[in-house]
């Protein structure tokens, strides 16, 4: 990742949009025409590199800085969107070079309150990412997250990866400053969530996103993408690894720091984001109504607050219904023993 979705972590398309979205249209029709990477590069002007490319790349200093800045800056949040996202996913290739599997991860050493941290911030990031898709889509975020733990670019917690920047203009997970948190999560896909992420954190890999470090929905298309070497989709998400020797298995030997810590939110940043519908993640149809009509519903915004009776104080009511209903039930009919007048 930059995990970017929702967001899933990413932002939503600011600028340049219709920009990018021409060139996606342009290197489409040259490819179609059986242009090569380069020509298609001249003709759009899209700096980019075909995934071969990126895998044998050598990556100097100023390029590990150029690439980190790229996936944590401004830039970040730049992104084309729609029917131009898909596109633009469709056009960049895979990577035709083996899919190494990370080495394990357990947490097994780390004390008491740090596991317990670590297993909270590892099911929020599969729950508010991954919630809603298959199991292998679930482990596959957290194999990002034990991925980025593991290499220089990033902080040695579980939980310093899922929170990166989330006090700042670019957070790394959407779901940690978009105002998803403050959302109670569904009690079944939690749990399914927490499953996945203890198996991570008990040494479970996800071997069919091998050593990727970022991944975006697929209806979007991240400004960094063509920079960064495509492995594999799961689901709706696309899987990506640092190109060159900063995406190999020498890079990924950071050892883990053992101390979790969740940090404060910013309320005030968190009060200006709008979290994401999930009968829109869902793909449920958009509730059609008049502000004022509410349906049948309770509406609390005439001071209605729903209240239902403790069994103490509606224990005379009851009674009282009861004995009059008892009062007015008619004599029980008694049927002759010979039934052959009934009905005539």
């Amino acid at each position: 990742m930059m995990p970017t979705h929702t967001a899933k972590p990413g932002l939503r398309a600011t600028t340049r949009s219709a920009a990018i979205a021409g060139m996606v249209a342009l290197a489409v029709a040259g490819s179609a025409a059986g242009l090569g990477w380069e020509q298609l590069a001249a003709l759009t002007g899209f700096a980019g590199e075909p995934a071969a490319a990126a895998d044998i790349a050598p990556v100097s200093r100023a390029e590990q800085k150029a690439l980190v800045e790229l996936t944590r800056g401004p830039q970040a949040a730049i992104m084309v969107e729609g029917q131009d996202a898909l596109l633009a996913n469709a056009a960049l290739p895979f990577s035709q070079t083996p899919i190494i599997a990370a080495r394990p991860f357990s947490i097994a050493g780390a004390g008491v309150s740090d596991k317990e941290r670590a297993l909270q911030c590892m099911t929020q990031a599969v729950y508010y990412e991954a919630g809603f898709e298959p199991v292998e889509g679930k482990r596959a975020v957290a194999q990002v997250v034990l991925n980025r733990m593991r290499h220089p670019a990033f902080p040695k917690s579980v939980c310093g990866v899922v929170y990166e920047g989330s006090n700042q203009r670019v957070c790394q997970f959407s779901f940690t400053c978009d105002g998803s948190l403050m959302r109670a999560p569904a009690p079944a896909a939690w749990a399914e969530a927490r499953k996945v992420a203890t198996e991570a954190l008990s040494g479970a890999v996800q071997s069919a996103v091998g050593l990727a470090t970022h991944y975006h929905a697929d209806y979007v298309s991240p400004y960094w993408a063509p920079r960064l070497t495509k492995l594999a989709q799961l689901g709706a998400h696309i899987f990506y690894r640092w190109p060159g020797g900063w995406g190999a298995p020498g890079a990924f030997g950071g050892r883990y720091a053992g101390l979790e810590a969740i940090p404060a939110f910013r309320t005030d940043a968190l009060a200006d984001a709008t979290p994401v519908d999930p009968a829109e993640a869902l793909g449920l149809p958009a509730e059609r109504r008049a502000e004022n009509d509410v349906g049948g519903r309770l509406d609390i915004s005439k001071g209605w607050a729903l209240k239902i009776p403790s069994p103490t104080e509606s224990k005379g009511s009851f009674a009282s219904i009861t004995s009059q209903q008892a009062g007015a039930t008619p004599a029980p009919t008694t049927l002759a023993a010979n039934d052959k007048n009934i009905g005539s």
